[in-house]
């Protein structure tokens, strides 16, 4: 029987342009897959980039904020469960949908931990060490409230689950680890890519809205990039991305080897011609799509430890970890040059996305998960008191502030 979904996105997802968007259709894959009927609603503009959801036969919708209009538009259409996209979207309509659609499961998809984040971001500005002092910022209690008042919240790396349930004592009950959902990488596949001596020079790879990725442009063109032209005179490096800005491509200096190539219509082709992915990421949460994208290209890595978070498990990376300067350039010149290490870092890669994200090993589990909680939603909610009492007074400040807006902006 054909079940109803409502996804409201923060964005209209664009999976050539970011890991988030990648991860948006590879959950609708996921519900489509087990026959639910997809609405996709967001009060964001579409851009170029957006995917076709209308070639999937999803339904698109476009709402308002602090508007009414979206209490109508979700009654009629009383959907069995809505997936909010990132905290700031359940703050918005969370309130909505549970007094319209009390029924309805709620689930919230991170994306990543956005308090992590911003806490690392502000621990390097200030060069300090990150602690629960920077973790637990203005945005961690908006996230951890919005995670409270979902049913369940998906959470796509374990060292987010563990400090959600370390950190923050959060229950595990409303908690569910759902990692990237790559297709199963075959022998042919594989022996397809081209092998190192078909390959040239280095990539870096990365949405240039998204802070973290242009800060480690930054660090790659004025700290690490230099000593590794040093030893390699003749290598490039090349840098993809959606949105480079005009502070981005000043960034560009062909002397020098380092290209602002800007957006990639197909990271694979571009992915498999590189020798080298380097990855040197000062602050950021979740998993690096980047990271993803190398392996399945057959690219080693060098990267730092903040990249590898979530990553590789107990299983060898698909290149060097570090954090140092002159140590990622030298793992970077190493990888480069030495083939051995170059064909054995890519096996690793290879395994690694076989054993943790085939795709085959979480759907059916996390349909079943689902499945579960609605049919014992009541109990379920039972157990969260926190998120009751949070859905409550949230209703009650959040529901006056919006109609007050509402109410505002019909006499402007």
């Amino acid at each position: 029987m054909t079940k109803l979904l409502l996804i409201i996105g923060f964005v209209w997802p664009e999976p050539k342009s970011s890991a988030a968007g990648s991860r948006m259709m590879q959950l609708i894959d996921v519900f489509r897959s087990n026959d639910y009927n997809i609405t996709f609603a967001s009060t964001c503009a579409k851009k170029d980039n957006a995917f076709d959801l209308s070639s999937l036969e999803i339904q698109q919708v476009s709402i308002e904020l602090n508007n009414s209009s979206f209490d109508e538009f979700i009654k009629e259409l009383n959907p069995e469960i809505v997936v909010f996209d990132r905290f700031m979207v359940e703050e918005q309509f969370g309130w909505r949908v549970a007094e319209q659609c009390p029924d309805a499961l709620r689930i919230l998809d991170t994306e990543d931990l956005h308090c992590l984040r911003k806490g690392r971001e502000q621990a390097l500005k200030d060069q300090s060490v990150f602690n629960k002092s920077y973790l637990f910022n203005e945005v961690s209690k908006r996230e951890i409230a919005s995670i409270y008042r979902c049913d369940v919240s998906l959470i796509i790396s374990e060292e987010e689950i563990e400090i959600l349930k370390n950190q923050f004592k959060v229950s595990n009950h409303l908690l569910y680890y759902l990692p990237f959902l790559t297709e199963p990488l075959s022998s042919e596949a594989k022996r397809k890519l081209s092998k190192i001596k078909e390959r040239e020079h280095f990539i870096s790879i990365g949405n240039f809205l998204h802070p973290p990725n242009y800060d480690a442009v930054l660090f790659l063109k004025s700290k690490i990039w230099p000593l590794i032209r040093e030893k390699l005179p003749k290598a490039e490096i090349h840098i993809y991305g959606a949105y480079a800005s005009e502070k981005v491509n000043q960034l560009h200096n062909e002397k020098e080897g380092f290209l602002i190539k800007g957006f990639t219509d197909d990271v694979n082709f571009v992915m498999q011609n590189a020798k080298v992915c380097l990855a040197p990421l000062r602050f950021g949460a979740g998993l690096k799509g980047k990271l993803i994208d190398a392996m399945t290209n057959g690219t080693p890595c060098v990267m730092t430890s903040i990249a590898t978070e979530g990553m590789f498990g107990g299983f060898e990376p698909n290149g060097f970890i570090a954090d140092e300067v002159q140590e990622f350039a030298n793992k970077a010149v190493e990888l480069y040059t030495d083939k051995i290490f170059w064909n054995g870092k890519q096996k690793n890669g290879f395994l690694v996305m076989n054993a943790r994200f085939d795709k085959q090993l979480f759907v059916s589990d996390f349909i079943y998960k689902i499945n579960a909680i609605q049919n014992n939603l009541k109990v379920h909610r039972l157990d969260n008191f926190t998120g009751q009492m949070l859905q409550h007074h949230t209703t009650q400040s959040t529901k006056f502030m919006s109609k007050w807006i509402e109410e505002k902006n019909k006499n402007n």
